[in-house]
């Protein structure tokens, strides 16, 4: 009867035999709640640590993968440019071989009016010797 009268009035003896406010299985599943949320913020810690490890693994692999994107870039772009530069020097070894070719062709007449006028002088000599 007298748990009866303390029940009413909200007070219970625990397994000890204290008196609490609580009733005993309330404050059981309380403090099981309390150890349930208590794993549960660990778990949540544990879950931001791996994120958090996971978002600077990301952020290293687009650091990287930003700085071999700029050397293939720089890669391409130096290419090109060795690529205009072979052009430009193959532009002018043509010149270079077509005012050689010019050059040569002068040359060749002008080593035909030579021998001509060798020829024209040696018979010259010739027909002045027979004439003595």
């Amino acid at each position: 009867m007298a748990k009866g009268i303390l029940g009413d009035a909200s007070l219970h003896f625990d397994e000890l035999n204290k008196l609490r406010i609580l009733d005993p299985e309330v404050a059981q599943q309380t403090i099981e709640l309390k150890e349930e949320c208590k794993a549960f913020v660990d778990k949540i810690a544990e879950f931001q640590k791996i994120v958090g490890s996971l978002i600077e693994l990301v952020d290293q692999l687009a650091k990287a993968a930003e700085n071999e994107k700029m050397k293939a870039i720089g890669a391409r772009n130096l290419l090109k440019s060795i690529a205009k530069q072979r052009e430009a020097q193959q532009q002018q070894l043509q010149a270079l071989i077509t005012e050689k070719k010019m050059q040569l062709e002068r040359y060749r007449v002008e080593y035909e009016t030579l021998c001509k006028i060798e020829a024209d002088q040696n018979e010259f000599i010739d027909q002045f010797i027979f004439q003595k």
